[in-house]
């Protein structure tokens, strides 16, 4: 079985993405919406802080080959899970860190996984854990952004310093 609907913020789904991608086991990231009062928000709406939804990834996995701690130790340790609301540059709710749980057992793996990760931070993780809902397929165009877009110049200056620091430290997670 491959579980799925397991949402992660941590900023420009842009750069979640395209980390996510590059897991072994991951098997599908979905770039989206999640957490948040409209249903089926666009871009535009969700980038003006009023719908709630914050900017996910929704990621299938198969946990044979990597587990849901794995995908949650790297979700929070490939952005700054210290800031509210804020990741580099892209400011507001819809850029806030957030892991969406759907059962008991996802939520104390996710607020365990933050109590180890903690020790590697200075600051204090503001991480929301809050319970799925319901997940929103971002527009095509925001589909696999890094990898149709690389050369853009967000993607030079923001994505390509995670993705490199990602690999370091992940490199035997990598496909």
């Amino acid at each position: 079985m491959t579980p799925t609907g397991l949402g992660f913020g941590g900023g420009c789904h842009w750069c979640t993405e395209a980390v996510f991608q590059q897991l072994k086991g991951v098997t599908e990231v979905k770039s989206g919406y999640s957490g948040g009062d409209i249903v089926n928000p666009t871009y535009r709406e969700v980038c003006s802080g009023m719908t709630g939804h914050a900017e996910v990834i929704e990621v299938t996995y198969n946990p044979n080959e990597i587990s849901y701690e794995d995908l949650l130790k790297i979700h929070l340790t490939t952005h700054n899970p210290t800031t509210l609301n804020r990741q580099g540059g892209d400011r507001g709710t819809q850029y806030r860190s957030v892991i969406f749980y759907k059962n008991d057992d996802e939520k104390a793996i996710a607020e365990k996984t933050i109590e180890t990760v903690q020790a590697v931070f200075d600051n204090k993780i503001v991480t929301e854990i809050a319970p799925f809902q319901a997940f929103f397929t971002a527009e095509k165009k925001h589909q696999n952004y890094y990898n149709d877009n690389s050369n853009r110049r967000y993607c030079k200056a923001v994505i390509d310093p995670k993705l490199q620091k990602f690999k370091i430290l992940y490199k035997d997670k990598l496909k």
